[in-house]
């Protein structure tokens, strides 16, 4: 049987994980803003560019809806940032690839990207920040993967399209 750990009572894990999370997509935003996109919109870059995945692919690994992918691709679609290609494997299915000018504007916004959370990781003493990430990936890739069924699912904060 493991042993069971108990956060003190006075940790709010919601409070932290939220704030945390605000407070990086706020400054993603900000830092991003001048090259005309979003942080949805480069995270929908930069999956297009790491194989050939479709729309409802991209959009389970980013955790949106249909709904607002559907928006965030026809936005990158309108800039000439992004392409639907039919699926070789699925003639329903729809590849969402990075145009040239994506490419090129994924590479400006992968700098920025990496020198905010660089940044934001700099904040903490050097031998926390390669274990505070893993713990953070572990949870998203394990207990924390898949949203819990609920009445009410709470509103995820969204960002301006």
């Amino acid at each position: 049987m493991k042993p069971t750990v108990a956060a003190p009572p006075e940790v709010d894990l919601t409070f932290l994980l939220s704030w945390a999370s605000h407070a990086l997509q706020t400054e993603m935003t900000a830092g991003l803003s001048d090259l005309g996109i979003t942080p949805r919109a480069h995270c929908i870059l930069h999956k297009a560019v790491s194989g050939d995945l479709t729309q409802t692919q991209i959009a389970d690994s980013l955790g949106l809806d249909k709904t607002t992918m559907v928006v965030l691709t026809d936005k990158l679609e309108k800039d000439g940032l992004a392409e639907r290609v039919p699926s070789s494997i699925d003639r329903r299915a729809r590849i969402i690839q990075a145009t040239p000018a994506g490419l090129e504007l994924l590479a400006r916004s992968n700098e920025i990207v990496s020198g905010i959370q660089n940044d934001v990781l700099g904040t903490l003493p050097e031998e926390l920040r390669g274990p505070f990430v893993e713990a953070l990936s572990r949870l998203v890739e394990g207990r924390l993967s898949s949203f819990a069924e609920c009445e009410q699912p709470p509103r995820r904060r969204s960002s301006r399209i």
